[in-house]
Parts: C-alpha cells; sequence; structure tokens
C-alpha cells in the first residue's frame, strides 16, 4: 500500500510538475484564454505526461492492477474539478479548457499509462 501511495504521489509531481514547466516556460496564464494552436500543445503534451505518470506511478506502486493508475487518474480529475470550481467563483478567471481537458482525456490516459505498464510484463 505504501508503494502504491509512492507511485501516486510521483505520478502526480510528474503529472502536475510539467503542467507548471509548460505554462512557465511559455509564459502564458493558465486562466486567459488562448489559441487553439496552444490549446492543442497544451492537451498533447498534457496527454503525453498522464501517459508517463500513469507509467512511473504503476511501476514504483508494482501492483499486478490498476490501482495506482486509477488513483492518480482520480487526483488528476479532483484537483481539476476543484479548479474548475474555483475559476467559475472568480469572474476574472473565466477560461477553463485546460481543466476540461484534464478530466476528460488527461486522468483517463494515466489509467492507460499503468495499462502499459501492466501489459509490458
Amino acid at each position: 500500500m505504501v508503494r502504491t501511495v509512492l507511485g501516486v504521489l510521483a505520478g502526480n509531481m510528474i503529472f502536475a510538475g510539467s503542467a507548471a514547466l509548460v505554462f512557465y516556460f511559455t509564459r502564458s496564464d493558465l486562466y486567459a484564454p488562448s489559441t487553439a494552436g496552444f490549446i492543442f500543445f497544451c492537451t498533447l503534451i498534457g496527454i503525453a505526461f498522464a501517459l508517463f505518470a500513469g507509467f512511473v506511478a504503476g511501476a514504483i506502486g508494482a501492483r499486478p492492477d490498476l490501482v495506482a493508475g486509477l488513483l492518480l487518474a482520480f487526483t488528476i480529475a479532483i484537483a481539476a474539478t476543484i479548479s474548475a470550481i474555483s475559476a467559475i467563483t472568480r469572474p476574472d478567471r473565466g477560461a477553463m479548457w485546460l481543466q476540461i481537458f484534464a478530466v476528460v482525456l488527461m486522468s483517463p490516459a494515466a489509467t492507460f499509462g499503468d495499462w502499459l505498464r501492466k501489459s509490458r510484463g
């Protein structure tokens, strides 16, 4: 159980850290309106890092099932939902595209990353 928790924490660090670095290096505001190209770029990067984070979480957890990937997906979805609720309650924070894509595409990608780890071996 401890390994699973450590794997999920490591996966969260990978996923959230990559998002923070993308927005830092592009000097973009998370809640500002963005171009379609930037949204597409960030979504692809987010899916890729969610896959990697799920793979790492599963590898550290070393479980024969997908619990680590599912827990990671759950934490990604919960964090994105909390962020979206926060954005709704503040009128200066209107754009929620990243939160929506995190719930719909990136959190399942974390589970898929754990599935890839499991299927390898």
